[in-house]
């Protein structure tokens, strides 16, 4: 499997296979190679329908049947490769050969890639394209950036302050601990603190300890399963208890999470009811509903086991089984690779959950969780000692 872009002839092309087919799309239009035009390219696809758009024109692909994942477990590389004899013969018109040119702003499933020295993995013979200390993203938030003798300097727009334009003018005379973000509040000219893990209170200076996490809305726990390369990931197990009184949020989410790509298993609630969906290699999510009776939103504990057996699904809800589908007969994928990391109540503060689970979640959990075990292990998880925000002690009141 691949999926690559170049430049054939003046015009831009995608290229992509996914196990059975390259499917080839150009665009209609050449790219300006006098050396100081830079042009906007958006590429990609969803499932096996490609598209591709060059400066807002743009060309696509129509599903058809056939192969809807791309299993490519190599590098990703920009402007060249380490060795040409690596390019697929299929992925590119011509002979190979490197990119001559200037890159910026790589974005990859709405996550822009640090293009310098230190953060790729590797790379050669790159340079400085911007020629200045002004590169294309040194000033934040829609600053201007001039260059001056001693470097460079920053003008902000009016919400925006520091030598970057990094710091919200809400948040520069803040009073958040050192245990705290501050997150601005613009429609009220103000800000509230976030606290770390084992952290609370308005400026998150009073240090607690607790068992029973208590989520507020906008809370999140990240824990990473220090046992995920001893798994035998073809027979996952996760339980805990949880009570709200909310009829949506996102209780559970084993996976990374980071592109469509991801195995994942999720808990969660929806119109009340308890929602299981699973996704284990097919890009095909398959919700399972409980729908017998709707109690999970009603201020009680409930205790709940989801057991996976390669593409066994079973449910348990206080210890009753509500839920036993077989999600794939044909046993194509059976395991759950879900990369060690397990998320708790929802995701890191910048992604909602609505949008990271494309809609299968609607909201953050409101409630308290408790009791986690992964697998057969005999010890709870120590939610404690992972990383998360805005987590209070569940024991104390309501």
């Amino acid at each position: 499997d691949f999926l690559c872009i170049s430049l054939i002839n003046g015009f831009t092309q995608l290229r992509y296979n996914l196990g059975d087919r390259t499917v080839v799309l150009q665009t209609l239009q050449k790219v300006h190679a006098n050396g100081n035009t830079w042009h906007s390219l958006s590429a990609g696809r969803v499932g096996n329908e490609g598209y591709l758009d060059l400066d807002g024109i743009n060309v696509t692909r129509k599903a058809s049947p056939g192969m809807n994942a791309l299993d490519a477990h190599s590098d990703f590389f920009v402007g060249g490769v380490s060795s040409l004899n690596l390019v697929n013969p299929m992925a590119i018109e011509n002979e190979p050969t490197g990119f001559t040119g200037c890159i910026r702003e790589i974005v990859i499933n709405n996550r822009e890639l640090n293009l310098t020295v230190t953060d790729p993995k590797g790379g050669a013979n790159i340079g400085d394209c911007d020629g200045t200390d002004c590169g294309y993203t040194v000033c934040k938030n829609n600053g201007t950036c001039q260059v001056e003798n001693s470097g460079f300097s920053c003008s902000c727009p009016r919400e925006w302050t520091g030598t970057m334009c990094e710091q919200s003018i809400h948040c520069s005379q803040n009073l958040c601990g050192s245990h705290a973000l501050c997150i601005p509040q613009p429609s009220s000219f103000s800000y509230t603190c976030a606290c770390a893990l084992g952290w609370t209170g308005k400026y998150c200076n009073n240090k607690i300890k607790f068992y029973i996490a208590k989520f507020v809305g906008n809370s999140y726990i990240k824990y990473t399963d220090p046992f995920y390369g001893k798994r035998d990931l073809q027979y996952s197990r996760l339980s805990l208890n949880f009570t709200t009184n909310q009829t949506e949020g996102l209780i559970a989410w084993l996976g990374k999470s980071e592109d469509e790509d991801n195995d994942f298993l999720a808990i969660g609630l929806a119109n009340g009811t308890l929602k299981v969906v699973i996704n284990l290699g097919e890009k095909i999510s398959v919700p399972l509903m409980h729908s017998k009776y709707f109690t999970c939103s009603d201020g009680r504990w409930h205790f709940i086991t989801v057991v996976q057996s390669q593409t066994c699904i079973k449910v348990y809800l206080d210890e009753e089984l509500i839920l036993f589908e077989d999600i794939d007969p044909q046993r194509k994928y059976t395991a759950l690779n879900y990369g060690g990391i397990c998320y708790f109540g929802g995701f890191e503060l910048d992604r909602k959950v609505n949008i990271v689970t494309t809609g299968l979640f609607q909201k953050e959990f409101i409630g308290k969780i408790k009791d986690v075990v992964l697998f057969q292990d005999s010890k709870k998880i120590q939610l404690m000692k992972a990383e998360g925000y805005n987590i209070h002690d569940g024991n104390s009141g309501n």
